[in-house]
């Protein structure tokens, strides 16, 4: 297992990070996307911990709670050291009955970090994470509120997920303009089935030095290489809930194309969707999730996958993005540049 500097800090977290969203489901949507209750998360944890993984990330609203709370007794039944692991959770979404049980205002975030640390039994969350934009509070005040909890020793680290690059941005030169707490990594969907990300977010990212985690890395399982134009589809999450959205046209000409790498690499088509990730300079971990032991070793497989320079050529072809303004005019004002660029680096 490979360890990547999770942005500017002086944090090391593994290139796979082992996702949570399948603890502790019930027959709500959450039970759509997995129903694993403490003996089947406990033995997630140990195989991802087995394998080097030391980056778990979870969310307060994930089963209402009940995924922090399995994952914090996994950590005590499996008497694994705090030291040992990077814990990131997250607030933004409904989490009670009234008006003030969500978003990301001051009193949301100090009553929601309180409830986190006590589901998981811990005393310091690693990577704190607004799960979304609240466009009724002033940014201002969320980031003021999170350079608290840094402050108080209950938070070591903050990022965001499902940002917009200028949000981003913005809300970095607020940070470093009254000397809050930095924003250190973003957590955000990428796959070869969906690139948006690198129409604005990417080259920020790499701009401004923070960190990538990408989940949903196989599209909500459309990756795995279950699925077949003709309309028979197998047994999946994507069946009962076909999200993340996706161009499937372009998808399943990746899935094509990822089989025929895998066959002759002797893998699994998953594996080469998490590879390709894995050799993107953006990214610094790679959330994982499962519902059995079999799929997250599987998986945790792809680490070792390496993809040669025409692979990656031919997977980025298949998949590539359609020309969008400005990016296509700033391609061709810079292309000198670039080159100048380029040439100094070799």
């Amino acid at each position: 297992m490979r360890y990547r500097r999770l942005g500017q800090s002086g944090l090391f977290v593994s290139e796979l990070c082992l996702g949570t969203m399948t603890f502790g489901g019930t027959d709500d949507m959450w039970g759509q996307i997995g129903q694993l209750q403490q003996d089947e998360a406990d033995a997630l944890l140990r195989t991802a911990l087995d394998a080097g993984i030391n980056f778990i990330d979870t969310a307060n609203v994930y089963a209402s709670g009940r995924s922090e709370q399995i994952l914090g007794q996994s950590l005590r039944n499996l008497g694994v050291p705090r030291e040992d692991v990077v814990i990131a959770t997250k607030v933004h979404g409904q989490m009670g009955q009234g008006p003030n049980a969500r978003g990301l205002s001051r009193g949301h975030i100090l009553d929601q970090v309180k409830a986190s640390l006590t589901r998981m039994r811990l005393d310091h969350i690693d990577l704190y994470q607004l799960h979304g934009i609240d466009p009724a509070t002033p940014v201002t005040e969320t980031l003021e509120a999170l350079d608290s909890l840094v402050r108080d020793g209950l938070v070591r680290y903050v990022g965001v997920s499902n940002w917009a690059a200028w949000q981003i941005v913005k809300a970095v030169g607020i940070a470093e303009a009254r000397r809050l707490a930095p924003i250190v990594s973003l957590q955000a969907y990428y796959t070869l089935a969906g690139r948006d990300l690198e129409r604005e977010l990417a080259p920020m990212l790499l701009q401004e030095e923070i960190g990538l985690m990408v989940w949903s890395p196989l599209a909500g399982g459309f990756l795995t290489g279950k699925f077949d134009r003709d309309g028979q589809t197998a047994e999946g999450r994507r069946v009962a809930f076909d999200f993340p959205p996706i161009d499937k046209a372009r998808a399943y000409d990746a899935v094509d194309l990822m089989r025929t790498i895998a066959a002759e690499k002797g893998c699994s088509v998953p594996q080469i969707a998490i590879a390709w990730l894995l050799h993107q300079r953006v990214v610094t971990s790679v959330i994982l999730g499962a519902k059995r032991v079999d799929q997250l070793v599987d998986t945790i497989g792809a680490a070792a996958v390496d993809l040669s320079g025409d692979e990656l050529a031919a997977l980025e072809a298949v998949t590539a993005l359609p020309a969008e303004y400005p990016g296509w005019m700033i391609e061709r004002q810079t292309e000198g540049r670039t080159r100048q660029l380029d040439e100094q680096r070799r």
